[in-house]
C-alpha cells in the first residue's frame, strides 16, 4: 500500500455569527478564504453571484504531492495559535473541521495519522473528514 497521490488539506470553521476577523485575531493568523453570513460572495473564475449561508473562515495548506497529511497538519496548526482557550471561545459558536481531499494514483493507497496529531487536532476539537477520489474517475 502506497502513498495517495496528493492531498489537499483546509482547516475550516463555519457559523453564522462567525466574523472572520475575530477568528483571525483569536488564532493569531489571516485565513485564505472567509466569508459572512449574508454577504454577496462572486465566484472568481464563473463570475456567478451567491450569497453565503452561513460564515466560513479557511486556511488552506500546500498541495503535497504525494500526499504528505502529517506536514500539512503541522503547516495548518503550526500558524495557529496554541491557546485553548481561543479554540474553546470559537467553538462555543462554531464548527471545526481539518477537510482532507486525497487523491489516489493506484488502487490501493493509504495514509496513517500519527498519535501526537491526533491528540493535537482532538484538544482543539477540529473533527477529521477525508474525501477519497479513486483514481480512475
Amino acid at each position: 500500500m502506497g502513498p495517495f497521490g496528493y492531498s489537499q488539506a483546509t482547516l475550516r470553521i463555519f457559523g453564522d455569527s462567525l466574523v472572520p476577523e475575530d477568528v483571525s485575531r483569536l488564532l493569531g493568523c489571516e485565513p485564505t478564504t472567509s466569508e459572512r453570513k449574508g454577504e454577496q460572495i462572486v465566484g472568481p473564475n464563473t463570475g456567478t453571484s451567491r450569497v453565503a449561508r452561513t460564515g466560513r473562515w479557511s486556511l488552506q495548506a500546500a498541495r503535497t504531492e504525494p500526499e504528505d497529511l502529517s506536514e500539512q497538519i503541522d503547516e495548518l496548526l503550526g500558524n495557529l495559535t496554541t491557546d485553548m482557550r481561543a479554540w474553546a471561545k470559537i467553538r462555543e459558536t462554531c464548527r471545526i473541521d481539518l477537510f482532507l481531499g486525497l487523491f489516489m494514483d493506484s488502487g490501493n493507497n493509504g495514509l496513517s495519522v500519527s498519535s501526537a496529531q491526533l491528540l493535537a487536532l482532538g484538544e482543539r476539537g477540529i473533527e477529521l473528514g477525508l474525501d477519497v477520489y479513486d483514481h480512475s474517475e
